[in-house]
């Protein structure tokens, strides 16, 4: 072998090795797993973005950059398996046909909430649902480190029946529907299983990383269409079987007890909402490995507008009756051993408010706190084929980590309470700093 290629190779791996970063996080607790015992005081090494070591005691090896986590609880990163970063929350139904929600516009409140969601504990979101290429756009600036922010996975815009919930014609004038068809502005609102199939094609070439689909109505529909299921049995299924062959997973959107059950059975990967689960329908997504996403924190949301104005009648019948069966859907699936991973539906509520869920699936849910923090961190990356990577601090990992104050183990609201968030080895900047 020639000697000067031996040498320049090895000193290129000097330049490597003396240009690594490091840092040492040391914890007054450390939790490892969320399913284990935490640690007493202890010391996570990060190297270039991965976990390297963990040390008992407070170590600082020479040259790593001490991170002083020791009133705290330090933890793996947390994962929101259903937001939305481009919508804001509070705002009035009819607000995404003002001038100002451009695609422009929803890049810039993506990549705002982004930051918000990492501030609130969030390591990793999955968006799921927005416009395709603004919600694209935040997830690749955000990866490749120009905003920051959590690790970010999309859906793009959510399949939808015609009148469904994710029709944006849907409710308004004539006139003003058929603009907005006519300039093809629902190129997700589908009919019939090869032409849902052909939205599958056309979402997975524009790069999304799942498929949503709007199994039922939805609560913020405007008009008086309700909660059962939408599409028939043979396009959930048709829409299934493509978006697996495509290799991206399906989460469906269903409130209603049949939607649930058929989107379940036409195998979907995860329901989210599953506001009127029934037995059956829990025994269905246990026997399929179905996960659930509660979204606690969206009935806290569309609470607070109740009386405001900023709903429709329909809207407002909708939610009581949603809000009557508030965590019900949770706890019948966690007492049936359902698969159980952490969404919010940020921005039904504000994202900075995200970690709020972790309470409610405690004190709505029957969850134990442990279990919740279990969801919170390891339900998300098995559902999202994330495991590798994240949910748990082992070595080789990533460095997704949160320090938190108090013990989230005993105090789900501990988690509310972030001083400190590291996400792929880079410290997010904290309000303040």
């Amino acid at each position: 072998m020639n000697k000067q290629f031996v040498v320049g190779v090895a000193a290129l791996m000097l330049a490597s090795a003396a240009q690594a970063e490091t840092f040492a996080i040391q914890a007054g607790r450390l939790i490892v797993d969320a399913a284990k015992p935490a640690l007493g005081p202890s010391t996570v090494i990060v190297t270039d973005g991965r976990i390297t070591a963990i040390e008992s005691g407070a170590v600082a090896p020479a040259g790593a950059t001490i991170v002083d986590m020791r009133s705290d609880t330090v933890m793996p990163g947390m994962t929101d398996v259903h937001v939305h970063l481009s919508l804001n929350s509070g705002e009035p139904w009819y607000a995404r046909y003002t001038q100002k929600y451009s695609t422009a516009y929803a890049v810039t409140l993506g990549l705002t909430h982004a930051l918000e969601m990492a501030r609130a504990g969030f390591t990793t979101v999955r968006d799921l649902g927005g416009d395709t290429s603004a919600v694209i756009a935040v997830r690749d600036a955000v990866a490749e480190g120009r905003f920051p922010g959590p690790r970010i996975k999309v859906a793009g815009a959510p399949l939808s029946i015609i009148g469904g919930h994710a029709d944006q014609a849907a409710g308004l004038p004539p006139e003003l529907a058929a603009a907005i068809n006519d300039a093809h502005l629902n190129p997700s609102v589908c009919t019939g299983a090869e032409e849902c199939q052909r939205v599958v094609r056309g979402l997975a070439a524009a790069g999304v990383d799942v498929i949503k689909i709007m199994a039922t109505g939805g609560v913020l529909d405007p008009g008086a269409m309700g909660l059962e299921q939408h599409f028939t049995d043979a396009e959930m299924k048709a829409i299934v079987d493509m978006a697996h062959a495509m290799h991206l997973k399906v989460a469906a959107h269903a409130h209603g007890t049949q939607g649930i059950i058929a989107a379940t059975n036409a195998g979907v990967d995860s329901i989210e909402h599953g506001t009127f689960l029934n037995q059956a329908g829990a025994q269905a997504m246990k026997a399929h490995g179905t996960y659930y996403s509660a979204t606690l924190m969206a009935f806290s949301g569309i609470k607070g507008l109740l009386g405001t104005g900023k709903l429709t009648p329909a809207m407002e019948d909708k939610t009581r009756m949603t809000i009557d069966a508030w965590g019900k859907g949770l706890n019948l699936a966690y007492r049936n051993g359902v698969k159980i991973a952490l969404g919010t539906d940020s921005a039904v509520a504000p994202h900075k408010d995200a970690g709020q869920e972790l309470a409610l699936m405690v004190t709505k849910g029957g969850m134990t706190p442990r279990d919740a923090l279990i969801a919170a961190t390891k339900g998300g990356p098995d559902l999202m084929n994330l495991s590798a990577q994240t949910g748990t601090l082992d070595i080789g990992k990533y460095a997704d980590l949160i320090a938190v104050q108090g013990d989230p183990l005993v105090d789900p609201a501990a988690v509310q309470h972030v001083d400190y968030v590291m996400v792929e080895g880079h410290s997010i900047p904290m309000k303040g700093n």
